[in-house]
């Protein structure tokens, strides 16, 4: 009894330390930076059992290419800039993450800051 009590108890801990690795291994794993421009098309709170904030921007003149991307919670100033520029033209950058859990988002593409641009397709005087 003492031999499977043991065996138990290594089990549980290589699991936990095993989950725990691979959650901080596909958080902190970068597979891409970059930045994206285009006009925020959709931004919205969503989600049945785990609420994620997703959106779309439109890349290309009409609605040709769209760039889905997700924002994390705790980017909290990044949501109020979003919310900010809906169907304005501006310049997201992005972290592109190997995997993800379904408390983060739908998508592999994380917004980590938004700034306005002029619109290359609009010439205002």
């Amino acid at each position: 009894m003492n031999i499977a009590r043991k065996i138990l108890i290594y089990f549980l801990l290589l699991t936990t330390l095993s989950l725990i690795g691979y959650t901080l291994f596909i958080y902190n794993f970068t597979l891409s930076n970059g930045v994206r421009s285009g006009v925020l098309s959709k931004f919205s709170h969503k989600g049945i059992i785990f609420k994620t904030w997703e959106g779309e921007l439109n890349e290309g003149f009409g609605a040709t290419r769209f760039f889905p991307f997700s924002v994390q919670d705790s980017e909290e100033k990044v949501i109020e800039d979003l919310k900010k520029y809906q169907g304005e033209y501006v310049k997201l950058e992005y972290k592109e993450r190997i995997k993800t859990l379904p408390w983060w988002g739908d998508t592999h593409y994380f917004i980590i800051s938004v700034t306005p641009e002029k619109s290359p397709y609009i010439n205002s005087k």
